[in-house]
């Protein structure tokens, strides 16, 4: 038998009531050895920084635990990343040149909503329950009492449209949810100590002509709980909460540790991890949209305008028709161009390497191939 243990703070389990958590989430069925933590709910947190990895808890919590009789608050934090609603369109909502340049994960989340930035500095709280018990100002008003108990003098509060605001003027929480068959989520942010310089720059899109029936996010001003009191941490509002969730469900007051890869207590989690990661769902799940713009193009001292037409759907390149003038490039090389890219997906990595391709079948002319590579970096742009 393999004695593998499970932390919880300040103590440790052994790994009999570790294989009962298992049973208890698997088989949904009440697990004796957990009755103290998991009678009436559980408080757990990731130890994972991996925003894939922490949605795919999500997913398999909602997919798996049985939820009916028991309520689970799931904590985590997670490296720089924007994270998107379901129904969105990251090209619309997000600096992508700036994310790639960065480093900056994008990630589709299965809830709707807004698109949020996350780091080290906000932390996300998601609420399990049955769709039946599902309350979203409930959940948020908890959040509030957790942090007056930390700061009385704090001014949050929770608005009609489930954000909290900090001074009845800066958001430091939104909220989205899932709603399924019989289990529910919701989950919101909490801006603690959050680089505000990269959540401004990277939630503002320099993409121009985008006609799309996708989800918008709705701006806001924002601020950290930091700026107002330098001595809140991340890991005091993590506690202040997780003992606001335990008073107000009458559970013990333990957070249990996860490894959101860990398959023995989460068995399947690393394909939802997978999933999550995939080109299709973060940019094929994109509503259809469609780009009409125009870029300048400086060559030999002169400037030639060039209209772009492009149609996306499922983030691959659907219609493709550029406008300039035949002297400036022959209509054969352009149309080539427009053809290859239908099909194609809609970003620069996949464009880069079509457009090479394109031009090793060219005339060896000079000239041209310097036009067909400024042409292709002012399409990339549009990426």
């Amino acid at each position: 038998m393999n004695y593998l243990i499970i932390f919880i703070r300040n103590m440790v389990i052994p790994s009999s009531l570790k294989n009962c958590f298992q049973l208890f989430c698997v088989l949904r069925i009440p697990a004796a050895g957990f009755k103290c933590t998991a009678k009436r709910g559980l408080i757990l947190q990731s130890v994972s920084s991996d925003v894939y990895q922490n949605l795919a808890v999500e997913d398999w919590i909602h997919d798996n635990m049985n939820l009916e009789n028991r309520q689970v608050l799931f904590l985590w934090r997670n490296s720089p990343t924007v994270v998107i609603g379901r129904h969105q369109n990251p090209w619309q909502e997000c600096n992508l040149k700036m994310m790639r340049k960065k480093n900056i994960k994008l990630a589709r989340r299965r809830s709707g909503g807004g698109t949020v930035y996350h780091d080290l500095g906000n932390i996300n709280l998601t609420f399990f329950t049955s769709k039946k018990k599902y309350e979203r100002m409930e959940n948020l008003k908890l959040v509030v009492r957790a942090l007056k108990a930390l700061q009385p003098q704090l001014d949050v509060r929770a608005t009609e449209r489930y954000d909290l605001l900090l001074n009845g003027n800066f958001k430091i929480s939104g909220t989205a949810a899932k709603l399924g068959r019989t289990a529910a989520y919701h989950h919101c942010t909490v801006l603690c100590s959050a680089d505000r310089f990269f959540l401004s720059s990277v939630l503002k899109s320099p993409y121009k002509g985008i006609n799309s029936n996708a989800t918008p996010s709705m701006p806001a001003l924002v601020k950290n709980l930091s700026e107002e009191d330098p001595t809140l941490t991340c890991e005091m509002v993590m506690d202040a909460v997780a003992a606001e969730y335990a008073l107000c469900h009458q559970i013990d007051h333990h957070i249990t540790l996860i490894n959101p890869s860990d398959e023995t207590v989460f068995p399947g989690i690393n394909n939802k991890t997978k999933e999550l990661q995939t080109w299709e769902w973060i940019y094929g799940k994109t509503p259809k949209f469609s780009i009409s713009t125009c870029f300048n193009m400086v060559y030999n001292q002169s400037l030639l305008e060039v209209k772009v037409d492009i149609h996306v759907k499922h983030g691959r390149i659907e219609v493709c028709n550029m406008d300039l003038p035949e002297q400036w490039l022959p209509s054969a090389m352009c149309n080539e161009l427009e053809k290859n890219l239908i099909g194609s997906k809609f970003c620069p990595n996949e464009t880069t390497a079509l457009a090479s391709a394109l031009l090793r079948i060219c005339p060896q002319n000079y000239e041209l191939h310097n036009k067909w590579n400024l042409l292709c970096e002012n399409v990339m742009t549009l990426m």
